[in-house]
């Protein structure tokens, strides 16, 4: 059976939680050690890291768990056309041509002029067009992938598919779901022997966090949201030499904004805030996120708790017992506790043929809104949830 309509699982005018995967087609690893050749392609989760971290600042969609893997990666991503529909007519161009600058006469400028944001601001259909697309998770996906596809082609002096299609993507549908995928997603490195805790997996947005809490800071990667003016760029060109504006443009590419931060501030916040109302976009303002809207009804503390519990519980027939405060959290969502194990570390099992995760009810619910009768797993993952939750 061939993959869902995107059309089917997420609205770039609605906001949802998607859970997305994309997958590289070629032998070659696309970031860990090669067995094959030997070589070390590590290096390359930073690309990825980097990447995601300059597009969440342009973007009007909140990213809230990734990890990097050898041949893969995962990411839950939040649209936000209610953030987008907060930017300016003049903030929605530049954001867009920060990412897609088209071409220009002197292609090493790589920065949108004045007059660029301009033109396009007149162009009342084509902005809506791009006001649209920057709270739509496949062209997230498009400008994720294409660069680090290119760049490891180039690298590995080849030509052709770097990934092997577009990423597989899968809606979180409940609370419930999306805490047993921010767990999947997170303890990946774990379950594949890895790593022997989120303390000490690199390159996923548990260690992001748990790094920022003990305060460590990191160049941000964000772009930096500035225009230059025609006159900035007819002095430039004639003051400057290519190679010089070759260098200078690495430079920028490395640290556009010349700013430090904490190595989880481009990520959503965990904790959704009670003290807001539930239709306030919480719009960001710093400029190297979407949005200051958590996605979970728990604290960092509970949630890394959680974490920490479920990843040493690497041995089905050795599950410890789970404590009382971390039961009381599963409980409010209608997990049964005793499943909770099962529900992260099989994830695969019962959402892996799924175009939705979440509780059955939900599951169902979903499955409605397309005009299906049901989801695949949705009987299946009964089993992880009480009576009471479906």
């Amino acid at each position: 059976m061939g993959r869902p309509i995107r059309s089917e699982q997420f609205d770039a005018g609605e906001v949802c939680i998607v859970h997305a995967i994309q997958r590289c087609v070629r032998r070659a690893f696309l970031a860990g050690q090669d067995d094959r050749t030997g070589i070390d392609y590590s290096f390359r989760r930073e690309w990825i890291r980097r990447r995601m971290e300059a597009l969440a600042s342009v973007f009007g969609i909140d990213v809230l768990t990734y990890a990097i893997m050898s041949n893969h990666l995962h990411v839950i991503l939040r649209n936000r056309p209610d953030v987008v529909a907060e930017w300016s007519d003049e903030e929605v161009a530049l954001r867009w041509l920060k990412v897609f600058p088209g071409r220009r006469l002197d292609e090493q400028l790589a920065e949108p002029t004045d007059g660029d944001v301009k033109r396009l601001v007149a162009d009342a259909e084509r902005l809506a067009i791009v006001r649209r697309r920057l709270s739509d998770i496949s062209w997230f996906m498009r400008a994720l992938s294409e660069p680090i596809a290119r760049l490891a082609n180039k690298q590995d002096g080849c030509t052709g598919r770097f990934w092997e299609g577009r990423f597989r993507a899968q809606r979180i549908v409940d609370d419930a779901g999306l805490l047993a995928c921010a767990m999947y997603v997170d303890l990946n490195p774990v379950r594949a022997a890895l790593a022997d805790s989120p303390d000490r997996s690199v390159y996923t947005s548990a260690y992001d966090r748990i790094q920022a809490e003990r305060g460590e800071k990191i160049p941000s990667a964000a772009f930096d949201l500035v225009s230059v003016s025609s006159d900035q760029t007819g002095d430039h060109l004639r003051e400057t030499s290519v190679a010089d504006r070759k260098q200078q443009r690495r430079a920028k590419r490395r640290n556009p904004t010349g700013k430090q931060i904490l190595r989880d501030l481009w990520l959503a916040p965990m904790t959704l805030s009670e003290s807001k109302m539930a239709d306030d976009p919480e719009v960001h303002r710093r400029g190297v996120r979407a949005s200051d809207k958590g996605f979970l009804n728990l604290d960092w503390e509970q949630y890394l708790a959680l974490l920490r519990w479920t990843a040493k519980q690497n041995a089905k027939g050795l599950v410890a017992k789970l404590p009382e405060k971390l039961r009381g959290t599963l409980s409010a969502l209608g997990i049964e506790a005793s499943m909770w194990r099962d529900l992260v570390w099989n994830y695969k099992r019962y959402f892996g043929r799924s175009t939705c995760a979440g509780s059955p009810d939900a599951m169902s619910a979903d499955a409605a809104r397309s005009g299906k009768r049901h989801r695949s797993g949705q009987r299946l993952v009964r089993e992880c949830f009480t009576v009471t939750a479906g």
